[in-house]
Order: structure tokens, then C-alpha cells, then sequence
């Protein structure tokens, strides 16, 4: 076994010193009539947490990922599965997410590739039923091969394109074999580097196309969960057409795939975006369009997808108030995180784990104390007051116009200062909430 460091990670509470231990998640603790793990379905990211090594632009492997076997064989991809069964299991980890080449090594001819992927799931199916970890959501890797070096659905070759509907159609098929609860398309390299080169209209229809084409066969073969848009606005292409969620709402709805698909947002990618995490889950929210999350952070210093473990608790009880506000996620909290190059041990990933679940935890608790408290929410309906009844009333109900508006205001000769907006204020009350 691989982590045989440790046996089950158990809830002990802030105080205790055990560094293989919870201290804030508890898997059974009721908050707001449901249990913290119904609150929080989490999910480990098969790409970061059994495949990333620690490589990065200037440097190669410093973490151990090969599990005892030869790396690029299907012996590899078994012991990958063993490995991350086992740490689910010990942490409590209900869910995984992949892409297809995560699971197996990509071979040279496509018919090779999809057989692996048959034995591999085969295999994981087998750890499912006996552990009873399930599949959050599954997708296709359409960014690594270099065929995509321009794009899958937005590529300029109509070769590549078919690559990318067979890459597509096997990874739905391998979701619903698994039970996945989602599909999800993250832009990769859907995007440009310079318009000068680029039709951008053409390439958008033919992401589109290849969106249409995926839900046609998914619901043809099953697939009744939600389909997922993860925005980013950059990386690695200079600018991704999914750039945030307000642009991939308004895609969608476009090209009239907004009944079908849902966002799966990822934090780091929100600030990447120059919004805050809690920005990208309300505009999904209030779309009703709030599906999954990528549970994560960035580095603000960073110009980057850093892709840390989340630890801000400010952040993850911000993200949980939304979600709660939101009545909950369709997805997951999935960890599409990594340990950072010099955090290279198996001990380090098992304590970037209880990191990141012990994060939105405690962000989950607080989160639900701000609510219950409910001063942040009585603050905003007082702010609105005004639209509640006379002529705020009419403008709401669509009652009024242009003109009756105009003759209120010359009858007012001028409007008072709009109440206070007290920022301060609701932020000592969340600093109270959080460190009490």
C-alpha cells in the first residue's frame, strides 16, 4: 500500500496535534439540516493527485508518482487506480474526477488508446462497487497532444475536429459506464493567439457544433447528468473563448445549449479572470446555472494557474455562502489541486488533502453562521427598501415609464444620497463571525 503511513483520517477537533488528522471536517456534523459531507461532496482530481510530479517550465519530476511500477505501461495505470482508491478511501473522499489519458497512456493510434481506457475502467468499476466511491464527472484531454496545438472544437483542421468528437464521444461513454454525475469541457486551447490568424466566429460555431454534437449522444446513450462549462480566460492560449462566466452563459444561451449545460468553477481561474471567487459563483448562481467547483486557489503575485490547495479561509466561507444562498451545487467540490514542487512526499499529498477539506469545512461552518446570524442578509433587504412599495414599486412590477419617472423626479427637484453602503461595517461583522 502505498499510503500505509496511515489508517482511516479521522475528525479530532482544532485542538489536536495529530497532522494526520481533521480539525475541522466532520463528515456527520449536522449544519442546516444536512450532514457537512451532503454539503460537501468532494472529489480527488485523478490528473494532479496521481499524475502530477512536480514538473514545471524550469524543472523535471520531483515527486514519486510511479507507485512501484514502470511509468507509461497499463501496470502504471492499475497502480495508479490502487493508489487512489486507497486515499479516497482513508480520507473519506467520495468522488474522483478524469480525463481520459489520465487513466491510461495515450497510445499512437486512437483504436489502442480506447481499448486501454475499456481495461482501465473495467478495473476502476471493480474498485467502485467494493468501495462504494463514485464518479463525479469525467472528460476529455483535447489540450495536451499536440494535434491541438490550435484548439479541438475551434481547431483549423476538420481532421483534428474528428479526433476531437471520437476523444469526446469515448470519454461520454466512459462517464456513463462510471456513473459520472457530469461532463465536463474545459476550454483548453479553445482560443487564439493573435486575431490576425483567426476567424473567430468560425472557430466559436464549431465549438458550438461540437457541444450540440456531445449532448445529442449523451442523452442518446444515458447521460442525464448536467454538462459543465469551466471558465478561464487564459492558458494556454492568450485569450480562451470560455474567458469567464458571464462570456460562457452568454455562449451558451447563443447557440441554445444553456438548458443542458451548467459552470463548473474553478476558483484560481476566477481570479485569473480579474473577478473574485465569490463573483463567478453568484453571476452563475443568479443564471441558475451553478453546477460544480474546482476547489482551489491562486497566487495573487501570480500571473498564473497555480492550481494550490485551497487554505483562505475568507475565500471558502465566501464560496460556501453562495452555495448555501444557491440551495447547493448538482457537482462537487473537486480538488483540482496539486502539492507544490518542494511538497513532494506522500505524506505531503495526504496533508494537502486534510488542507483543503478541513478549508471548506470550517468555510461551510462559518459560511452558515453568517446566515443564521442575518445581518448581512436583513442589511441588503433594507438597502433595497425603496423598490418595496410607491414608485419602487412600479419600476419592479414594470408598471411605470420613462415619462411618469422623468415628471417624479422633476417633482422631487432633487434626490437625496442613496443610504449608506456601510462596507466596513458588514466586514467587522464577517471578521466577528470568523474568529469568534
Amino acid at each position: 500500500m502505498y499510503f500505509d503511513f496511515i489508517s482511516k483520517v479521522k475528525y479530532e477537533g482544532r485542538d489536536t496535534k495529530n497532522p494526520f488528522a481533521f480539525r475541522y471536517y466532520d463528515a456527520e456534523k449536522m449544519v442546516m439540516g444536512k450532514k457537512m459531507k451532503e454539503h460537501l461532496p468532494f472529489a480527488m482530481a485523478w490528473w494532479h493527485t496521481l499524475c502530477a510530479a512536480g514538473t514545471d517550465m524550469f524543472g523535471r519530476d520531483t515527486a514519486d508518482k510511479s507507485f512501484g511500477t514502470e511509468k507509461g505501461t497499463m501496470d502504471h495505470a492499475k497502480a495508479k487506480v490502487d493508489a487512489g482508491f486507497e486515499l479516497m478511501e482513508k480520507l473519506g473522499i467520495e468522488y474522483f474526477c478524469f480525463h481520459d489519458v489520465d487513466l491510461v497512456p495515450e497510445a499512437d493510434d486512437i483504436k489502442e488508446t480506447n481499448k486501454r481506457l475499456d481495461e482501465i475502467t473495467d478495473y476502476i468499476l471493480e474498485k467502485m462497487k467494493k468501495t462504494g466511491i463514485k464518479c463525479l464527472w469525467g472528460t476529455a484531454n483535447m489540450f495536451s497532444n499536440p494535434r491541438f496545438m490550435n484548439g479541438a472544437g475551434s481547431t483549423n483542421s476538420a481532421e483534428v475536429f474528428c479526433f476531437a468528437a471520437a476523444q469526446t464521444k469515448k470519454a461520454l461513454d466512459l462517464t456513463v459506464k462510471l456513473g459520472g454525475k457530469g461532463y465536463v469541457f474545459w476550454g483548453g486551447r479553445e482560443g487564439y493567439e493573435t486575431l490576425l490568424n483567426t476567424d473567430m466566429k468560425f472557430e466559436q460555431e464549431n465549438i458550438a457544433a461540437l457541444m450540440k454534437m456531445a449532448v445529442e449522444y449523451g442523452r442518446k446513450i444515458g447521460f442525464t447528468g448536467d454538462f459543465y462549462i469551466e471558465p478561464k480566460p487564459k492558458e494556454p492560449m492568450k485569450h480562451q473563448y470560455d474567458f469567464d462566466a458571464a462570456t460562457a452563459i452568454g455562449f451558451l444561451r447563443q447557440y441554445g445549449l444553456d438548458k443542458d449545460f451548467k459552470m463548473n468553477i474553478e476558483a484560481n481561474h476566477a481570479t485569473l479572470a480579474g473577478h473574485t471567487f465569490q463573483h463567478e459563483l453568484r453571476i452563475s448562481a443568479m443564471n441558475n446555472m451553478l453546477g460544480s467547483i474546482d476547489a482551489n486557489q491562486g497566487d495573487y503575485l501570480l500571473g498564473w494557474d497555480t492550481d494550490e490547495f485551497p487554505s483562505d479561509v475568507y475565500t471558502t466561507t465566501l464560496c460556501m455562502y453562495e452555495v448555501l444562498k444557491a440551495g447547493g451545487l448538482t457537482g462537487g467540490f473537486n480538488f483540482d489541486a496539486k502539492n507544490r514542487r518542494a511538497s513532494y512526499t506522500p505524506e505531503d499529498m495526504v496533508h494537502a488533502l486534510i488542507l483543503g477539506m478541513d478549508a471548506y469545512a470550517l468555510g461551510l461552518i462559518k459560511a452558515a453562521q453568517i446566515i443564521e446570524e442575518g445581518t448581512i442578509d436583513q442589511f441588503i433587504k433594507d438597502r433595497y427598501a425603496s423598490f418595496s412599495d410607491g414608485i419602487g414599486k412600479k419600476i419592479r412590477d414594470g408598471k411605470t415609464s420613462l415619462e411618469e419617472l422623468a415628471a417624479y423626479a422633476d417633482e422631487l427637484g432633487n434626490a437625496s444620497l442613496p443610504g449608506s453602503g456601510r462596507q466596513e461595517y458588514l466586514n467587522t461583522i464577517i471578521n466577528t463571525i470568523l474568529f469568534q
